[in-house]
């Protein structure tokens, strides 16, 4: 297959480029591209408009319900959500019921994936077995069967001993290791940020304070231990400048931050909508805007969409209660463009958090536009608006936080390896 895109306005998150030019796919990878490319005579020429076209989203932390909660998402509709949401990697997360705690559970899900998603699928693992804290899984044996990382996902090992013999040996293996910041007392059976519109909600509230402290913690082990570590949400101000000094000091740390938390503040919880709850809870607008100036500097590395599903029945209920969590498989790049539309974030800079930064950390080959990367690409018209419905969504879950939110951003199409997996009517 040989397809040559014309008049394609080129986002390279690599280069910080954005130009138009052509780009030409041969055998599922880039053969070429720059603003004069020859045209083979076997090529299928497909004219973008002027519409642009990027790397595909490399999504750390996404929730596929298999094996356990089917009926919330399979890798099907994780899947095609993923492709009509230009997510061309999904990485999956292992808290799934049971935990992705062995080979034989890893093999499971990385079959149903490859029988049933139409996009490429990474598969995380569970840090200890169960994700309780305990005991750490056999990283040599998971490393094998494909997992790129490990974590307990929000499950903080309070066990500091555990933790640190799970991160040495990590360390040994040269794996990466995904945490996520928390100060567990802290911040347990909070559904919101401390501060004045929680105290008038009557919810519990949780300090960004406890956020900075987790890290805190967790900065100390990787020093003394030396791994590969990734913070997987940092959404307060408070926890920059730990992180800051802890790559200042030259450990190998990255951090990630979730699109809910660039683009929603805690007031939007407002009437008590249990769709924007999610964890950790939505903060302050001065957070907000902190942690954008984060991802533009590059001192945050990572946008993902910590896709989590959950039924109407974990939802339907009063806040504090009710089900932590948002799908955003779809949502992903429509809300991380507000930030371009704001004058906050180029193009460039949003890819490089949402593709190139995630592939490199994982060592994927995707995430870029070179010559000799593979042809996963998105095709986007970063204007066209809409007013999101969410029983639109491809998901099976529709807890989505911009249900009937005007928004701007359109996926055109979705390539893998050169294959189109998604084109819009």
């Amino acid at each position: 297959m040989t397809t040559l895109f014309t008049n394609a306005r080129l986002i390279n998150p690599a280069t910080g480029e954005d130009t138009l030019g052509s780009l030409l796919v041969q055998n599922g990878t880039i053969a070429a591209l720059g603003a004069e490319v020859a045209v083979p005579e076997d090529a299928e020429v497909i004219d973008c408009g002027g519409k642009c076209l990027a790397p595909g989203i490399v999504d750390i932390g996404v929730k596929v319900c298999e094996p356990g909660e089917r009926h919330k998402e399979s890798y099907k509709t994780a899947g095609l959500a993923a492709a009509a949401g230009g997510v061309t990697t999904m990485v999956t997360r292992p808290d799934t019921t049971p935990a992705i705690d062995s080979p034989e559970t890893l093999e499971f899900v990385t079959r149903r994936a490859n029988e049933a998603a139409p996009v490429n699928v990474v598969p995380m693992a569970a840090l200890t077995k169960g994700r309780e804290g305990r005991e750490m899984t056999e990283f040599g044996f998971l490393l094998d069967a494909g997992a790129v990382a490990f974590t307990d996902c929000d499950h903080v090992v309070t066990n500091t001993k555990v933790f640190s013999r799970a991160l040495t040996y990590a360390r040994s293996l040269g794996a990466l290791v995904i945490a996520h910041p928390q100060e567990p007392g802290l911040s347990k059976g909070a559904a919101a940020t401390s501060g004045k519109f929680a105290s008038l909600r009557g919810l519990p509230a949780v300090s960004p304070m406890a956020e900075r402290m987790g890290l805190d913690r967790d900065i100390a082990l990787v020093e003394m231990t030396g791994v590969k570590y990734h913070a997987d949400q940092i959404t307060t101000a408070r926890a920059l400048p730990a992180l800051q000094r802890a790559k200042n000091n030259g450990l190998d740390i990255t951090a990630g931050t979730s699109v809910h938390h660039l683009t929603l503040n805690e007031l939007d919880v407002a009437d008590y909508r249990t769709f924007f709850k999610i964890k950790p809870p939505l903060r302050s607008e001065d957070d907000r805007l902190a942690v954008i100036e984060a991802v533009k500097t590059g001192l945050i590395d990572i946008i993902s969409s910590m896709h989590t599903p959950q039924d109407e029945e974990s939802k339907r209920l009063p806040f504090e209660e009710a089900a932590s969590g948002a799908v955003a498989l779809e949502t992903l790049l429509p809300a991380a463009l507000r930030l371009y539309h704001a004058e906050q974030l180029t193009l460039p800079e949003l890819f490089r958090a949402m593709a190139l930064n995630p592939a490199q950390r994982l060592g994927l080959p995707g995430g870029r536009l070179d010559e000799g990367a593979p042809a996963d690409l998105v095709l986007f018209d970063p204007d066209a608006p809409f007013v999101m419905d969410r029983f639109a969504l491809q998901s099976k879950s529709k807890n989505t936080p911009f249900d009937g939110q005007r928004m701007q951003g359109k996926v055109l199409a979705t390539y893998v390896a050169g294959k189109s997996v998604y084109r819009r009517d």
